[in-house]
């Protein structure tokens, strides 16, 4: 029971989190949008970035489905926190990596959790040969 709590607090924190961002990117917020320009990402990047994390939270809280799709959510948003760690402090100094670093903690923890919970299995060799379909999935 620990486990799926502490799974499903780090799913809604970063939900929460990732949610403000994506849509405070594409409503052009000047708290988000000016950082960003300043890191020296250019606006159409911005937009994608926003509808990107809206549509990965939407993944991750629909429980218990799209597992693999979720695991690509993970990726995207360990990939974003990780270049803006590295954006801010080229440009803006360590002190402006603190959000970035709490935010790696929590997909941290949340994603130990999730794997947890979704323990991935592997199959052998002969059993992919004996279903094509499931092999290139």
């Amino acid at each position: 029971m620990n486990t799926k709590t502490i799974y499903w607090i780090g799913t809604i924190l970063i939900s929460l989190w990732f949610g403000a961002s994506g849509f405070f990117e594409l409503t052009k917020n000047p708290i988000v949008w000016d950082i960003t320009v300043q890191l020296g990402y250019p606006a159409h990047f911005i937009y994608i970035l926003g509808v990107a994390k809206l549509l990965g939270i939407a993944v991750l809280l629909i429980p218990g489905k799209l597992l693999r799709l979720k695991e690509w959510v993970f990726a995207g948003i360990f990939f974003d926190i990780i270049f803006a760690f590295f954006s801010k402090i080229s440009v803006l100094g360590l002190p402006a990596t603190v959000d970035a670093m709490i935010a790696f903690t929590i997909i941290t923890v949340t994603y130990v959790m999730f794997r947890s919970l979704y323990p991935v299995t592997y199959s052998s060799n002969s059993d992919l040969r004996k279903d094509p379909i499931s092999a290139s999935v």
